[in-house]
């Protein structure tokens, strides 16, 4: 495909420690290194100027680590071939606006599953009656009234949103073949591309012994990493109660939990409350750049969460050799080690992976196996592919049109 001009719109502001940041940082710099030319719309401070790729002002949310978004576009600087939307938040609702406005077709990655979330963060609700208002979906008051409530009304009022950003796409990404199912619950869904995000991680000349005295770690101990925030949605309170039940089998065993920067004293109660306090380590989210020493360190990464999508760090984990366990079957494939979501099976697995080396081994091996098939050339390729179609798509349907005219 010869160069293209796409517009990204994105909710989540860069150097954020989350998947969807992650993702489109990695997107935009394949597609500008492959000579494509590239827009980025993410949250910015709101006095700073509008210049790439942080360009819409946005404020801050008290207490997380999140911004708002205002959506403005005046100043692009051609109008995209291809708009990708990765978020359904202020910026990505006005991505899809601005899409609609210039006729261009939408691609959208479903990265996150927000019907799962809302059950956690009040802000989904308030996002689905901003995006309903924006979208002009001509809702009731009544229609507003049952994002409040609980339960399948609200179920299906965020499932009346989603919809709405699926009639205005041409191709949809998921991320994993578990996201595809997911869009079952929507009466249309446009093509589904299945392509999960490519991550690479350069080296990191820190070595496995000057990271684990950086973090008071014994030298032999087994080490358990877990990565990301320590939000309810990622369940840190089964890590930790299924870390619990480890330490009796493997009692010089240390948790390390990378990325918690919110909620870390509700973690450290919760810790003191397990009885694990003494051999946990909380660390703040790092640079990118220092993950693989990270992975190096450890001897297995415990992934408690069953909101993801996909888990870039399990593909990261297993690209350094790590084997993971995780407490979602749904994202295990054939490849990795999995469990009931509940405390005594996830610690009965990280002991298996942790005592049995020929285990220890096979999962490892298996990983990085699996993980070399996500190279960043195969998802350029993709990626390429996707807005080649969704631009087919707006061409079939302008054709459409014209020849029902025409009929008229």
């Amino acid at each position: 495909m010869s160069g293209v001009r796409v517009a990204h719109f994105c909710d989540s502001h860069p150097g954020r420690s989350d998947g969807v940041a992650i993702s489109v940082a990695t997107t935009v710099t394949l597609l500008r290194d492959a000579g494509h030319e590239v827009q980025v719309y993410q949250p910015a401070p709101l006095l700073r100027g509008r210049a790439e790729p942080c360009g819409v002002r946005s404020v801050p949310v008290p207490l997380r680590n999140v911004r708002i978004g205002v959506p403005r576009f005046p100043g692009m600087r051609r109008v995209p071939e291809v708009v990708h939307i990765h978020t359904q938040g202020p910026v990505g609702v006005g991505g899809l606006r601005y899409a609609r406005a210039h006729d261009i077709p939408v691609v959208m990655t479903w990265h996150t599953d927000l019907l799962a979330y809302s059950a956690h963060f009040m802000e989904i609700q308030l996002g689905a009656a901003h995006a309903a208002q924006r979208l002009q979906v001509g809702w009731t008051v009544r229609d507003y009234l049952k994002l409040t409530r609980p339960g399948t009304e609200r179920r299906a009022q965020l499932v009346r949103v989603g919809q709405e950003f699926l009639d205005r796409t041409a191709i949809l990404i998921a991320p994993s073949e578990k996201t595809a199912a997911s869009l079952a619950e929507f009466e249309r869904v446009p093509p589904v591309w299945t392509v999960p995000t490519s991550v690479t991680l350069p080296d990191c000349p820190l070595s496995r012994d000057d990271l684990r005295r950086s973090l008071r770690l014994p030298a032999d101990a087994p080490v358990v990493l877990a990565v990301g925030r320590a939000t309810k949605e990622k369940d840190p309170q089964l890590l930790l109660e299924a870390f619990a039940r480890l330490l009796r089998r493997l009692p010089d065993a240390r948790l390390v939990m990378l990325g918690v920067l919110q909620r870390r004293q509700a973690v450290l109660r919760q810790a003191r409350q397990a009885g694990v306090a003494h051999a946990l380590r909380l660390v703040r989210p790092v640079p990118h750049a220092s993950m693989a020493a990270y992975y190096r360190m450890a001897d297995v990464l415990a992934f408690a969460s069953t909101t993801d999508t996909q888990g870039l760090v399990l593909i990261e984990a297993e690209a350094q050799g790590l084997p993971v366990v995780l407490a979602d079957a749904a994202l295990a494939g054939t490849h990795r080690l999995s469990t009931a979501p509940d405390a005594d099976s996830f610690a009965a697995a990280l002991v298996r992976v942790l005592t049995d080396p020929s285990l220890h081994r096979e999962v490892a091996e298996a990983g990085r196996a699996a993980a070399g098939a996500y190279s960043t050339q195969n998802y350029l390729d993709h990626l390429l592919r996707a807005y080649s179609a969704a631009q087919g798509v707006a061409r079939a349907s302008v054709g459409a049109s014209l020849a029902a005219r025409t009929a008229g």
